[in-house]
């Protein structure tokens, strides 16, 4: 009778099990509903470089060719950079078939985000033989709102942790064999090569993995991870053909973000390092207050990037390979590549960004597989503590999605260019004069907008001008601008950084100043004194004209002959440590003794130290008001 009952109460607590599995599997449905609702629309708008992928990927399912006119280009010019090739073919073969849209660019993103939650369940199925602990992390994963972001926009990023996923299947699957077949190491390299193809952080990520295929180096293997690396390396040969053959193309950016510069010594290189490293590590950023950029496109200010109870999980998990798998080369894997995926991000001077960073969610992910193997043993004390895993989870990762779904921030909308086809591009074509100029600011290719939206109301981009950086419109011409003033405009509308109008006018014309005009007051408002080493400060200038010459406005960023505020940093007896550091330009004409304030964003070395920030005139093209005569403005700053 005894025996009945007990086996009567297991076979219930079986069912019950059965749909809490069940539900967690519904849960997980739903969730992936959740990637795909109002994909086209949340965020609002459409961004800057979704627009410059999404008319690539057009000209090239539609002529095989960029907005150029490169036939199949290895990497896309763009912005003065080059976007990385895979995301922008993939989506060329969706709009091959489905033409161009917002919804098919934005659809491929979700379903990259939706691949690599569901790659991370089929990866802990297979490392633990346990559906239930697959469901687990592919919810976690499909919940953590670091990777729910990047699958929401059309970046090239998105795609980065499917990649990474794919990797690390291929490469759990080859360390449970003793003998690599040529279709495994054709796997393992294919994958290396989308990690270093896909997006910029690749071309050291897939190096730096690829290296950490020598755990596998065993007798029986040492032939496989060779045959892997050389493969690897073929696929490499077209990078360096393209770096031969257009230098700095693919470095150029890199020398821009990083803190890597002259006159850095070794170590202040490797303090540097270590700061930012350990820095991106920052859990308090991970888990609470996310990417500091507040001009961050992929994430919501202030949002945390990862779940606390993941954060708990990958420690407890981490605690079980180190105590019980350290000696299994696949963990030992996981842990170097979760190292080493922080390199990139490390070298550049930005702390916790979310696009850099990308491969580190997927990997503190894995991390918590073993915790969650180890709580799913059937005690009652193990299923109570995940039991409140879970509810954290869930309430946190609702808390996150509902704040993404509510949020219509007015800086939300302005970052996408919410207004653009309707309050600027809509009245532009309906004046119907043509051709519609495009004048933009050197910092805001908004031309792209243009050639986007314009694509997608089947007009043609020859309805548009684009004017070089130091040329104006024609007296009378419709012009969509991004210049930051506009000294001959009848202002028709504008929307945040676009303003439509018509020229008013004939083109202004600069010339050389002459000598006598080269004399100016300058008084700094609201003085600094320190400034952290590396870092940045927008200081108010009060510039006045104390010549007899009008001095003109600038009417392109690019225009020569313009007049600006600049800085130099000298060391503490005035010798020349950085020559040329900020602009602020004069945007109205300035008359003899009439005064205006000007915005100069300044730079302060990277080597702490004491400086003197000295600050002048100039005519670009032509001299330092300095160098003619005029006071400059000197004020002694710590750097440190």
């Amino acid at each position: 009778m005894v025996n009945r009952e007990t086996s009567h109460k297991s076979t219930i607590l079986e069912k019950a099990r059965d749909w809490r599995w069940l539900i967690l599997l519904l849960v997980t449905v739903a969730v992936v509903v959740l990637y795909f609702a109002k994909v086209d629309s949340n965020p609002p708008g459409y961004y800057i470089d979704e627009s410059s992928i999404s008319y690539n990927a057009y000209t090239i399912a539609q002529t095989g060719r960029d907005e150029f006119g490169k036939a199949w280009p290895l990497y896309f010019r763009a912005f003065g950079d080059y976007k990385n090739p895979v995301y922008i073919y993939l989506l060329a073969g969706i709009y091959k078939l489905t033409g161009p849209s917002i919804l098919a660019a934005r659809f491929l993103s979700a379903l990259c985000g939706v691949l690599a939650g569901l790659g991370l369940g089929l990866l802990a199925t297979r490392i633990t033989k346990r559906r239930e602990v697959g469901i687990l992390v592919a919810l976690m994963a499909l919940l953590t709102p670091w990777l729910f972001e990047i699958s929401r926009v059309v970046l090239e990023v998105s795609l980065y942790p499917i990649c990474i996923v794919l990797f690390l299947l291929c490469a759990h699957h080859v360390s449970t064999k003793i003998a690599w077949s040529w279709k495994d190491t054709f796997s393992l390299a294919l994958t290396l090569a989308l990690l270093t193809y896909t997006y910029s952080i690749g071309r050291m990520v897939g190096p730096l993995f690829a290296l950490g295929l020598i755990f596998f180096a065993s007798r029986e293997r040492r032939g496989g991870v060779l045959k892997t690396w050389a493969l690897y390396a073929v696929t490499l040969v077209p990078i360096l053909q393209f770096q031969r053959h257009n230098s700095g193309a693919l470095t150029g950016r890199f020398t821009l973000i990083t803190f890597l510069k002259p006159p850095y010594a070794a170590a202040g290189n490797a303090w540097e390092f270590i700061k930012h490293y350990f820095g991106n590590m920052n859990p308090w950023r991970l888990f609470v207050t996310g990417d500091p950029n507040v001009e961050q496109i992929a994430h919501l200010y202030g949002a945390p990037l990862l779940l606390a109870a993941t954060g708990l999980l990958a420690i407890g998990g981490l605690v079980l390979i180190l105590r019980h798998h350290w000696t299994n080369p696949w963990w030992r894997l996981v842990v170097y590549c979760l190292a080493v995926s922080i390199v990139p991000a490390s070298l550049t001077k930005e702390y916790v960004h979310i696009l850099r960073l990308a491969p580190l969610p997927v990997l503190i992910l894995v991390l918590t597989i073993p915790a969650l193997e180890w709580l799913t043993v059937r005690t009652i004390r193990r299923q109570a503590v995940l039991a409140l895993l879970l509810l954290l989870m869930f309430v946190q990762g609702a808390t996150f999605f509902w704040r993404f779904e509510t949020d219509s921030s007015a800086k939300r909308l302005r970052q996408f260019d919410h207004g653009y086809p309707e309050q600027i591009l809509g009245p532009a074509l309906s004046m119907n004069q043509r051709p519609v100029y495009i004048t933009d600011a050197l910092a805001i290719p908004g031309y792209i907008q243009a050639y986007w939206y314009a694509t997608l109301r089947g007009i043609p981009v020859t309805t548009f001008v684009r004017l070089r950086p130091d040329e104006g419109a024609p007296d009378g011409g419709l012009v969509i601008s991004t210049e930051e003033n506009c000294p001959r405009c009848r202002i028709i509308a504008t929307n945040e950084f676009y303003t439509l109008y018509v020229a008013d006018g004939p083109e202004l014309k600069h010339d050389p100043l002459p000598e006598t005009a080269f004399r100016a007051q300058l008084k700094l408002i609201s003085p600094v004194s320190s400034m952290p080493a590396g870092g940045s400060s927008d200081l108010i200038v009060l510039v006045k004209n104390e010549s007899n010459v009008v001095w003109t406005a600038r009417e392109r960023s690019g225009g020569v002959f313009q007049v600006s505020a600049g800085n130099h940093w000298l060391d503490q007896q005035g010798n020349m440590v950085i020559n040329d550091d900020g602009r602020a330009a004069l945007l109205r004409d300035l008359g003899s003794g009439q005064e205006t304030e000007l915005k100069l964003t300044v730079n302060a070395p990277g080597k702490p130290g004491n400086y003197l920030l000295e600050i002048d005139m100039v005519q670009e093209g032509v001299s330092w008001f300095g160098l003619k005569g005029s006071r400059t403005l000197r004020l002694p700053i710590k750097v440190g």
